[in-house]
């Protein structure tokens, strides 16, 4: 299949309420711990992208009955803690970075050899931080240079607990592990010096299981799991992803005249980064409909347009926010002044260096950036950019991000593809169109 580039001209004001689908990270994680589960579990607003769906696809591998019922809903009948099968073939993660590396976890303390393959993106992002405690923990990978996939993984017969702090803030290392102490005898503990995303301990908890969580004197948390433990099924209901309610967010705030509500958003404090930076840059922003559900904190956002300034975005906020930098960096194109973003290291090892391809995009639509090895820096034009071709490297979050820069700028931005939306987000398009922004295929590529 050739790629599908698509171009994004300058909108007219964006109005109007809308849903987005599911988050991703909950919906990753209520797959899973269904399938673990002894008992049936329903699963409503499931994310559907390719994602999930290969997330899915690994769990009916590993032994999981998972169906889609006629309502929309999801019916997971688990197998239970330390009952995986192993599994026939290899275990085919597409572009689920997520999914693989959770899944490792698991695999890591039950006792089979499962092998796991992904695409050319995949197969080039490192494996090697949540490898280095899973080996810990008894368990043996083979795995090409570099920690990356192909690799095959063979659980510990008899897994050992481990207390282990994370080197860099990353929830995927620390769900990794606390997945793997649910089959581990013994009190396996986290430590992580910066909290990250908390949607692992959450939905433990709806499952039965119970952590113990503690703050050191340092302000580092300790979270332990004693295991081996028994799941309970459940039923739940994945709210609206807010990294995906972000690009509806940023083009109501950048579009002239746009008033824009996004409805039933998760806001846990773990995620809500970019909304946070958003309002530290003059944003109009507002939550509505504030409530509670399923433990987690969800609303509608509604945003109009605004004048935006730059500012100084901390290190310590990139756990809250690492996959919004891309369309944060498009708000910070159209600021007044320079926003400069710390601690973004961990965007160099993404789907591509996403890091140099955000910054590459915005110097072809004429705005300025500077980059280090963990920061970079975007200085708002005083007219509004634009005019240029983006090359994506495969990355959806770019594709995205710069076809909202388009409905924004003076002159039509295009991307060179966008057929890897529809792994996080295959609604994206038709959301925005929703609104009243309108795409077109390129003149050479539609000829």
């Amino acid at each position: 299949m050739g790629s599908q580039p698509l171009t994004s001209p300058p909108s007219v004001p964006l109005k109007g309420r809308l849903s987005v689908p599911g988050d991703k990270s909950v919906s990753h994680r209520a797959i899973m711990l269904s399938a673990l589960a002894i008992g049936r579990s329903r699963v409503e607003g499931l994310l559907e992208s390719e994602d999930v769906l290969a997330t899915i696809g690994v769990m009916r591998a590993l032994g999981a009955t998972i169906e889609r019922l006629p309502d929309g809903a999801w019916q997971i009948d688990g197998v239970g803690v330390g009952a995986l099968l192993e599994p026939e073939t290899a275990l085919d993660f597409g572009n689920a970075g997520t999914s693989v590396r959770l899944t490792l976890g698991l695999l890591a303390s039950h006792p089979l050899v499962a092998t796991a393959i992904g695409d050319a993106s995949l197969s080039r992002r490192p494996m090697a931080r949540v490898l280095t405690p899973l080996k810990m923990m008894g368990a043996d990978v083979i795995a090409r240079s570099g920690d990356r996939l192909p690799l095959t993984i063979r659980g510990a017969r008899t897994p050992a607990p481990i207390t282990y702090e994370l080197p860099v803030p990353s929830a995927q290392i620390k769900s990794a592990v606390l997945l793997a102490g649910l089959n581990t005898p013994g009190t396996t503990t986290i430590i992580e010096p910066v909290a990250s995303r908390d949607h692992t301990e959450r939905l433990l908890a709806g499952f039965g299981v119970s952590l113990k969580t503690e703050t050191d004197a340092d302000g580092r948390r300790q979270i332990s799991v004693s295991g081996p433990v028994a799941l309970e099924p459940t039923d739940l209901t994945v709210p609206g992803d807010p990294s995906s309610a972000a690009f509806a967010v940023v083009a109501g705030l950048i579009v002239p005249d746009s008033d824009v509500t996004v409805t039933d958003v998760l806001l846990n404090p773990t995620r809500t980064g970019l909304f946070d930076t958003l309002e530290e840059m003059g944003a109009d922003i507002a939550i509505e409909n504030d409530r509670i559900s399923g433990g987690e904190r969800i609303g509608d956002i509604r945003v109009r347009s605004s004048r935006l300034k730059g500012v100084t975005v901390p290190a310590s906020r990139a756990p809250s926010m690492i996959d919004e930098y891309p369309i944060l960096a498009i708000a910070a194109a159209f600021a007044e002044g320079t926003t400069r973003m710390e601690g973004v290291g961990e965007l160099r090892v993404k789907e591509a260096d996403r890091l140099e391809a955000v910054a590459d995009g915005l110097r072809a639509n004429g705005v300025e950036v500077e980059t280090g090895e963990t920061w970079m820096a975007v200085t708002g034009r005083k007219g509004r950019a634009g005019g240029g071709s983006v090359a994506t490297h495969l990355d959806h979050r770019i594709a995205m991000s710069f076809l909202i820069m388009g409905l924004a700028a003076d002159e039509a931005v295009s991307v060179d593809d966008t057929r890897m939306i529809a792994t996080s987000f295959p609604g994206f398009i038709a959301m925005m169109e929703k609104l009243g922004a309108r795409f077109s295929v390129p003149e050479a590529v539609g000829s």
